[in-house]
């Protein structure tokens, strides 16, 4: 067992200043989650589909004598003889303090001789043997970030990158210390760039403690990004760093995952209920799951927690959905995680000290409408069938996770959904699978590269080969259908296909031939009343070859939006809200970064009772189902920035720009935006910063009214 206060001063803890609301149910989470943000497309390098998983040494032994080749060794053997390996555990890493403090002659890194007397390479070649993989550390500065002052990579990136894949080098954690100040998306980019050159496959894990809103740029540069500061062995650390990460979910995809750091399970500093709670919530997050814990001397309860198939299962499956907050209420917080065959993972955690029934729902998770359901305990393997409902008396501290599985297919929830992101009721494909969020690639499944169609990217849809046909149930809730499509560049300009919509077999929409050297075309289709929709591509008469077809950002918009009349719009739930600094507040400032601290709205001197207090960068998404023709609204900096901070406020109908305020700084005073909304199944409200850093940007949409 080790204290907290064990840990050598290693970097500094960069809390997450980012905050968020979904309030679909009026739940309040912590984090930051944009709706519409996460537009970038994952990192091509064809790996990390779903979570890492692995071990990594720090948490154990930070720089201590005991990180040596031995232990390295003894940890791969654990893998395969307690059945990690067999789990998913793939990966053997080192962290800092594996090399000398000085490079060669040459400028190369050197390992410390008397830690792996036999050298990186034969150790890697040793976890290779084993049918595992092999990581590294390094840092994007002159030097990593234990005291001792190891070399950093900054500078030498392209060298150290060749290095390790002459090592068989399989995955690189790449701390933020000893910068030099240098912009961090150059520096993580430097070495994303370098490791691709290599030709050799590896995972790159970016430890850039959030400090930056790595969510926000990182996903085409590495495939997964820490989102907070070093985890601690004790609730207090680990539980606020699950809250920091939650917000994020919409950020996750396959290939590219928030990273929340890694576990403590076995360390000695919290119980094992609490140690359940931390590896489910991991699970829950989509998150990496690489134990920090000296195999060696694991207790068999640590073991159990580690191998528990049907919680990594939840963590690895091939849907890459984080799971987000369906409601936060006194420290009783549900969190639901779509599955790619349709079910739902749902914990249930109690953040307080004393006993708690937690309940919920079916249809609070997102699964509503089906006449049955089964219900797992992921602890306890108990299951039964019911109506839906799902509730547990759960300790402090603890968690309660099932896996609740539809009798039949559900209609998809009220708002704009991706289909990449529901299930198929019917699916056929010519070449190799249809591919969620990829192109078709080759006929391997997730070989696929970003949706790319002459030259434009997508970071979501469904990557196909003609012909192809895919089905998915509605239930008659749904309006409408938008999507690009096209030939994806994998054909090199080559093919030639038909995009088909039909809706309980009648044709809704069609677009032609489209060949590869088409730009991506617009299609959509009026889905009102369809219980069945299907996505068909044939061919477009020149037969299959080269006919990989994508269905870009296809989504569907389903329920109705507000009734006739006229809003406030701080009076509605958003479907989604995420803000840089606390949350985004309701009828106030935004204030300090906790909920509810702000104060009256005022703008140049003038008072608002109604709005909404918000930091740039903020967006805040609201579902109109196509209800509503306008909205009106104040807007500027708010007075508690003290004549500081400058922003540029947007309003979207979907996907188009309908106004924009311009340069905002604290002396512009009062500015009115108003918009056309007629026909828009979503009002998208964000906050830019105004190019000067966003301290200070408190900005305000005061007293804003929506007419539907």
């Amino acid at each position: 067992m080790r204290t907290p206060d064990a840990r050598p001063a290693r970097r500094a803890a960069s809390a997450l200043t980012a905050l968020a609301l979904f309030a679909g149910g009026g739940a309040v989470t912590v984090g930051l989650q944009l709706a519409t943000a996460p537009a970038a497309a994952a990192l091509d390098n064809g790996i990390n589909l779903t979570p890492q998983m692995g071990f990594n040494n720090w948490n154990s032994t930070y720089c201590g004598a005991q990180f040596n080749e031995a232990m390295i060794k003894g940890i791969a053997d654990i893998f395969v003889t307690k059945g990690l390996k067999a789990a998913g555990y793939q990966y053997v890493n080192l962290d800092d303090c594996w090399a000398l403090p000085q490079r060669d002659a040459g400028g190369n890194l050197v390992a410390d001789p008397v830690r792996f007397p036999h050298g990186i390479k034969a150790l890697a070649d040793y976890v290779h043997g084993k049918g595992l993989k092999f990581g590294i550390y390094s840092s994007a500065g002159d030097h990593t970030c234990d005291v001792k002052g190891f070399p950093g990579g900054l500078g030498h990136e392209q060298q150290d990158a060749d290095l390790w894949a002459s090592w068989g080098v399989d995955y690189l954690k790449y701390d933020n210390c000893n910068n030099k100040g240098v912009d961090a998306r150059t520096r993580y980019r430097a070495m994303g760039d370098a490791l691709k050159k290599t030709g050799r496959p590896i995972l790159y894990s970016i430890c850039e403690w959030g400090s930056t809103g790595p969510w926000n740029w990182a996903q085409p540069v590495g495939n997964s990004w820490r989102t907070t500061g070093d985890i601690s062995d004790n609730w207090q650390s680990m539980i606020s760093i699950a809250q920091a990460n939650q917000g994020l979910a919409n950020y996750a995809k396959p290939g590219a995952f928030n990273d929340p750091d890694m576990l403590e399970v076995g360390n000695g500093g919290m119980t094992g209920t609490e140690y359940r709670t931390h590896f489910s919530l991991w699970a829950q997050m989509a998150a990496p799951l690489m134990i920090g814990t000296d195999l060696r001397t694991a207790e068999p309860e640590t073991l159990e927690i580690l191998t528990n198939t049907d919680v990594i299962a939840v963590d690895q499956d091939p849907l890459g959905k984080q799971g987000s907050v369906v409601s936060r209420e006194n420290g009783l917080v549900v969190m639901s995680k779509p599955l790619a065959d349709g079910s739902r993972s749902v914990t249930l955690t109690n953040e307080g000290s004393y006993d708690a029934t937690i309940s919920t729902t079916a249809q609070a998770v997102g699964i509503g409408g089906a006449e049955s359901y089964k219900v797992k305990d992921l602890w306890s393997k108990k299951s039964s069938t019911g109506n839906g409902a799902i509730s547990a008396v759960v300790p402090g501290h603890g968690t309660a996770m099932f896996r609740i599985t539809p009798s039949s297919p559900v209609s998809p929830p009220s708002g704009v959904t991706r289909l990449s992101d529901l299930p198929f009721t019917a699916v056929s494909n010519f070449w190799g699978p249809v591919e969620r969020d990829r192109s078709n690639g080759d006929h391997v499944a997730g070989d696929g590269g970003t949706i790319t169609i002459r030259g434009t990217q997508f970071a979501n849809g469904l990557g196909v080969h003609a012909p192809s046909e895919i089905g998915f149930h509605l239930g008659g809730t749904c309006r409408n259908l938008v999507t690009d499509v096209g030939i994806d560049d994998d054909a090199y300009g080559n093919g030639s296909v038909v995009f088909q919509v039909f809706k309980d077999g009648v044709k809704a929409a069609d677009s032609g031939p489209v060949t590869g050297q088409d730009q991506a075309r617009r299609l959509t289709a009026d889905l009102t009343g369809a219980q069945e929709l299907k996505l068909v591509v044939t061919d477009g008469g020149d037969g299959t070859s080269w006919d990989h077809a994508d269905w870009a950002n296809v989504r569907v918009a389903c329920g109705d939006g507000p009734a006739a009349g006229t809003y406030q719009v701080s009076d509605l739930n958003w479907s989604a809200a995420g803000n840089s600094w606390g949350p985004v507040e309701r009828d106030m400032s935004n204030g300090d970064n906790q909920a509810r601290d702000g104060a009256t709205i005022t703008v140049g001197g003038t008072t608002y009772a109604k709005g909404l207090g918000v930091n740039a960068f903020s967006e805040i998404v609201y579902y109109l189902g196509g209800a509503c023709s306008s909205i009106s609204t104040d807007v500027g900096i708010d007075a508690e920035a003290q004549g500081r901070g400058s922003v540029s406020f947007e309003i979207y109908a979907d996907d188009t720009k309908v106004a924009d305020s311009g340069r905002v700084t604290s002396a512009s005073g009062v500015k009115h935006l108003t918009a056309a909304l007629t026909g828009a199944n979503e009002l998208r409200l964000v906050v830019t910063d105004g190019g000067d850093g966003t301290n200070s940007d408190h900005a305000d949409w005061a007293a804003p009214v929506l007419t539907c």
